[in-house]
């Protein structure tokens, strides 16, 4: 089973764990321990969790067992959500964990991966947002399995000297023409895993630093704008992953599938990343 943890930008969310339920443009969590309705998908933690559903509807798996928290950037959501996590991770049987929106903490990052060293069986990790700065501030870097940044985001990877994201030097709102020099960067100074999935204009699916595939097609320039789309990737590869496709092959076809959602949406200045998502069946459906 897949489980996702990350954060909502509500204050007085509360921790809510159980299975994810998906119904239009809401995300529900099958909990008992509080009363939470619904979840909005726009952008951030529920789109990713909603993209990942609408992958394991198209492969008929379960959904994916979900931790969310409130955060607007306190970092007060982030540590309750760490410390039930590192908790209740002892008691379950993950194949995959995808981390997303958190606030980076390097300490709790550490106490993450001590909790997972002693599981029965290690679940293939991924990174994304907050989550994969803290990996790269605690020098864990390495010991996951897949990253995926943007351009911006693969700055702060490649800066060997930042503390923090603040600090990248230079090139951290670089245009996407030196993404290879910085993939070469992040693993020179191993502030990468095996492998990255690097989102963009282009996207980059590289493994131990040599880019092996990069998908540019279809190109829908009114995507650009669109909240969400990196967190819809995300989703799906994650998805992708835990059912089984070999890590190159669900890259690939991660990257194929949000681009099709987004051209089959047809997006205009209004387009919301709930638009997009619910189309994500059938560009799956197109090319698997």
């Amino acid at each position: 089973m897949l489980a996702i943890i990350g954060t909502v930008p509500e204050e007085d969310f509360p921790v809510t764990f159980g299975k994810a339920e998906l119904e239009n443009d809401f995300l529900f969590i099958d909990t008992k321990s509080v009363s939470i309705q619904r979840v909005s998908i726009q952008r951030g933690t529920p789109a990713l969790v909603a993209s990942a559903c609408k992958i394991f509807e198209v492969l008929k798996k379960d959904y994916p067992y979900v931790y969310l928290a409130g955060d607007t950037g306190k970092g007060t959501g982030s540590r309750k959500l760490y410390e039930y996590f590192i908790r209740d991770i002892r008691q379950r049987e993950f194949h995959t964990i995808a981390f997303h929106y958190l606030m980076p903490d390097a300490d709790w990052c550490n106490k993450i991966l001590l909790a997972i060293e002693e599981l029965h069986k290690r679940p293939f990790l991924i990174a994304d947002a907050g989550f994969m700065y803290a990996a790269k501030m605690s020098g864990n870097a390495k010991y996951f399995d897949l990253f995926t940044p943007d351009p911006g985001e693969l700055a702060f990877l490649a800066d060997e000297e930042a503390p923090h994201p603040f600090y990248t030097r230079g090139f951290l709102l670089q245009d996407e023409s030196r993404v290879e020099e910085l993939i070469r960067r992040a693993y020179e100074y191993e502030n990468a895993p095996e492998y990255l999935l690097v989102k963009g204009k282009t996207d980059y699916i590289v493994k131990k630093g040599e880019v092996v595939n990069m998908i540019s097609e279809p190109v829908i320039e009114a995507l650009e704008p669109i909240g969400g789309t990196g967190d819809s990737i995300t989703g799906i590869v994650s998805a992708l992953i835990d059912s089984g496709y070999e890590i190159q092959t669900a890259c690939v076809f991660a990257s194929k599938i949000n681009r099709i959602a987004g051209k089959l949406a047809n997006p205009d200045p209004s387009t919301q990343i709930s638009d997009i998502i619910k189309l994500i069946p059938q560009a799956a459906l197109s090319i698997m």
